[in-house]
């Protein structure tokens, strides 16, 4: 039973990590002034490596943000109900990662004023543009479809929203993949694989990261998760790093298969330095290989467990985000393939690229803005899971 003294502290607690929230959200504000007013040459980015750090915070949010709707679509689409009770929280998360996500790209890509332009004219022979149509659909489906749940007139809707936003989650992450898909003059982008693959690793970031907000939720309100509900969730969270895990070999071996993928593969893999050491260390061991040894090695799997082991998924899922974006660009162009062509201007060099602290200000300030919008409407508004006694599906 929390005592009066107890609660003080918590309330106190509260408005000082809202306080820090709001410190590092101003930091990146101040990342964006700089590199207005200086250019980006005072960032890492150059002409070779145009995406930088915020934009592997940038990716993260943003197909975290579609992943965690999985909880939501569990329950309400196929009528599991741990997960429905689940289903608004994951919702909120999914707008407020959503939000720190679209502002770091706005941000970063430069002419933060000339946003409007951008949402209301629009070249339908890009990519980036139906990203405009999918990020701006998905706000408002997932608007509509907490507004189902959270007020009882609505209620009848909820199903019908519940689909609509399971099918425009697909899409969205399928067009966040075709970006890349789509850019066939590098050799880490241009494949098919790339929305499916994307599709899976937003299952497993979605999951880790609703793990750690409901518990440290749980926590926060004295709180103890359902021993069996637990089971079934770390479960589902194996799984989809096993799968994630999968689609991204499939990735690296299909590459390999292709005799002028290979130089790219040995980049990677074995020499590329920074990225190998991320790939391999960041991002198959403390991203896949030890979560999974959390979840399943005899003996563990309980609370503290999941919760290093959604941890390290995060972590893993940053580790993979760099070494794809960025060592992806950073591997030499091959601008004519099939011919040989030579110039002056660093023909076959590794480009280097080191981060700037705007950069990292700016990736952080997203962050920031995802807390904030969770923290305050977590307060605001009841966004608690509701368990009821577990009864099997």
């Amino acid at each position: 039973m929390p005592t009066p003294a107890s609660l003080r502290a918590k309330n106190r607690l509260y408005y000082v990590l809202l306080a820090l929230g709001g410190v590092v959200a101003l930091a990146g504000l101040y990342a964006v002034h700089m590199m207005e007013e200086h250019g980006h040459i005072i960032s890492g980015m150059n002409n070779q490596v145009v995406w930088g750090i915020p934009h592997v915070f940038a990716i993260f949010l943003i197909v975290a943000a579609s992943g965690v709707l999985n909880v939501a679509s569990i329950g309400s689409v196929f009528g599991k109900a741990i997960y429905k009770a689940r289903a608004p929280l994951a919702s909120l998360l999914s707008l407020a990662m959503l939000s720190g996500g679209l502002t770091v790209l706005m941000l970063d890509l430069g002419r933060p004023d000339r946003v409007i332009v951008a949402a209301t004219n629009y070249n339908l022979t890009s990519v980036f543009a139906w990203n405009v149509v999918l990020y701006s659909g998905m706000f408002s489906l997932v608007i509509v479809y907490l507004w189902t749940m959270m007020e009882q007139r609505m209620n009848p809707f909820n199903k019908a929203a519940g689909l609509a936003v399971f099918v425009w989650r697909f899409v969205l992450t399928t067009g966040t993949g075709l970006i890349f898909a789509f850019l066939t003059a590098r050799q880490a982008y241009g494949s098919a694989l790339l929305p499916p693959m994307f599709i899976v690793l937003s299952f497993a970031w979605g999951l880790a990261v609703f793990h750690v907000v409901q518990t440290v939720i749980y926590a926060w309100n004295d709180k103890t998760l359902d021993p069996t509900i637990l089971q079934r969730k770390k479960n589902l969270l194996g799984v989809f790093v096993i799968a994630s895990l999968y689609m991204v070999a499939v990735y690296h071996l299909t590459n390999l298969y292709f005799a002028h993928q290979a130089r790219f593969e040995h980049f990677i893999l074995s020499d590329g330095g920074v990225y190998t050491l991320l790939f391999w260390l960041g991002y198959v061991m403390f991203g896949n290989a030890i979560p999974l040894g959390l979840i399943y090695a005899p003996g563990l799997g309980k609370t503290r467990c999941v919760m290093a082991a959604s941890m390290l998924v995060v972590l893993g899922a940053f580790s993979l985000l760099y070494v794809f974006i960025i060592g992806g660009q950073a591997f030499p162009l091959n601008i004519f393939p099939g011919y040989e062509a030579s110039s002056s201007f660093g023909d076959g060099q590794i480009a280097s690229y080191q981060p700037s602290i705007y950069e990292f200000l700016l990736g952080f300030g997203g962050l920031a803005i995802a807390f904030i919008i969770t923290t305050v409407s977590v307060r605001v508004l009841n966004f608690m899971p509701q368990d009821k006694a577990y009864i099997a599906d």
